[in-house]
């Protein structure tokens, strides 16, 4: 009996540590997937999405959908090969990988009177590879070739300056975050009690 109740409290504690980070963002910055809206290119760009993260589109189901395609078919607003169609009203897309993601409404014209976005999740840092090993010593005799001087090309861009544009505007799919993340600490709390019960 120990055995189910140790397995039970170490999944709650992996649900824990799993969305501790995670945020809800709403498209165009109130969920609204519609003609209607903003510009959603401009609202993403302002945004910060992460592994992890999920963006809720809501729209008439029925009347519209979403549907995320390639750069190809985001370009031509051509939803006939989607890489996933979402068509309930209350779309939850969560984003599992890094990289740029295109949406576009199922409806071609909506799409072509720009209801589409991309939006580009930034990549994992606490994956990152090792840093590559030094260059090995020229054999006796011989020199090393000089390093290449360093262009304004070659070097890093200083970072953004931190603004609110930066960062995603709290709102609230904060509080929804909040509570989700109260919801998995008690759970895991019950089940590593569970763990001491028994």
């Amino acid at each position: 009996m120990a055995k189910p109740v140790i397995i039970i409290s170490h999944l709650s504690l992996l649900l824990l540590i799993l969305n501790a980070n995670a945020f809800e963002f709403m498209v165009g910055g109130s969920g609204d997937w519609s003609l209607a809206s903003t510009s959603y290119n401009q609202w993403a760009e302002r945004s910060r999405f992460q592994i992890g993260d999920t963006v809720l589109f809501k729209y008439e189901s029925g009347k519209d959908s979403v549907v995320q395609v390639t750069k190809e078919d985001y370009d031509n607003c051509n939803a006939a090969s989607p890489i996933a169609k979402y068509d309930d009203g209350h779309s939850m897309v969560k984003l599992n990988e890094s990289g740029p993601h295109y949406f576009i409404s199922g409806l071609v014209e909506n799409c072509k009177k720009n209801e589409k976005v991309v939006i580009v999740v930034m990549a994992d840092r606490s994956h990152r590879s090792p840093p590559s090993s030094p260059p090995s010593p020229a054999p006796a005799g011989e020199e090393l070739p000089s390093p290449p001087p360093a262009s304004e090309e070659s070097q890093s861009p200083p970072p953004a300056p931190a603004t609110e544009d930066n960062n995603p505007t709290p709102s609230p799919n904060v509080a929804t975050s909040t509570v989700t993340s109260f919801v998995y600490s008690i759970i895991a709390f019950v089940g590593s009690s569970l763990v001491f019960v028994f």
